[in-house]
C-alpha cells in the first residue's frame, strides 16, 4: 500500500542547492554564510532550507561530505593511486595547486578553509578531526614505506606527514592569497625535497 506525501512535494533540484550551499560554504567558511546567504544563493526559502537538509550545521555537514567525494577527491585519488607515498604526497601537492586555484571555483580547500574563526565547536572539531585523519593515513603509507625498503629506515614517517599536511594547508590559504597555480606548483616541487 503506497503512502501518501504529506505537505507541498519540493519545487527546488536538491543537488543544485546542495551544490550552491557548498560554493557559500567554502568561499565564507561556515560561520561567514549566514542562513539568508545560504537561502539567497541557494534559491530557497529557510523553511525548505531546514525541511530538505536540517539546520545550518546539518547542511553544512552535508556539504563537507559532498565535498570529500568531489572536489576534494582527488587528494585520496593521490595518495591511492601512486606506488609510493612519496609518489602519491607529489602528485597531491602538485594537484592541488591546480584544484586550489580553479578559476571556476572559490580558491583553496573547503575542509581547511570552512572553520576559520568559527565559533562552533562541534564544526571546527569535525573538520580538524577530517584533516587529522588525512595526516594519519599519510603517515600509515609512509610507515609501510620504510617497512618495504622504499624509504630509508631513517625516515620520520609522522613528521613526514605533518609537513605534508601543513603543506597542504599552506598552499590553501596562499591560493585564497592569491597565488597562481605555477606559484603553487614550485611550492610542491620545493616541498618534495624535503623528502628522503
Amino acid at each position: 500500500m503506497a503512502t501518501k506525501q504529506r505537505g507541498r512535494p519540493r519545487s527546488f533540484d536538491r543537488e543544485a542547492a546542495l551544490e550552491q550551499a557548498t560554493m557559500a560554504f567554502w568561499e565564507h567558511g561556515y560561520e561567514g554564510a549566514s542562513v539568508a546567504d545560504l537561502t539567497r544563493r541557494m534559491g530557497i526559502g529557510a523553511p525548505s532550507l531546514y525541511a530538505a537538509f536540517g539546520d545550518k550545521k546539518a547542511l553544512f555537514d552535508e556539504v563537507v561530505e559532498a565535498y570529500a567525494a568531489t572536489y576534494g577527491a582527488f587528494a585520496s585519488r593521490a595518495v591511492e593511486e601512486e606506488p609510493t607515498a612519496r609518489a602519491g604526497v607529489g602528485r597531491l601537492l602538485r594537484e592541488a595547486a591546480a584544484e586550489y586555484t580553479d578559476p571556476s571555483r572559490p580558491r583553496g580547500c573547503l575542509v581547511i578553509s570552512g572553520a576559520v574563526n568559527c565559533t562552533t565547536p562541534e564544526v571546527e572539531a569535525a573538520l580538524r578531526d577530517r584533516r587529522n585523519a588525512n595526516v594519519a593515513e599519510l603517515e600509515s603509507r609512509i610507515r609501510a614505506d620504510v617497512a618495504s625498503g622504499a624509504l630509508p629506515a631513517t625516515a620520520d614517517a609522522a613528521a613526514l606527514a605533518r609537513y605534508s599536511g601543513a603543506m597542504l594547508q599552506g598552499m590553501s590559504q596562499q591560493a585564497r592569497d592569491g597565488a597562481t597555480k605555477e606559484e603553487l606548483e614550485a611550492v610542491a616541487e620545493t616541498a618534495m625535497r624535503a623528502w628522503p
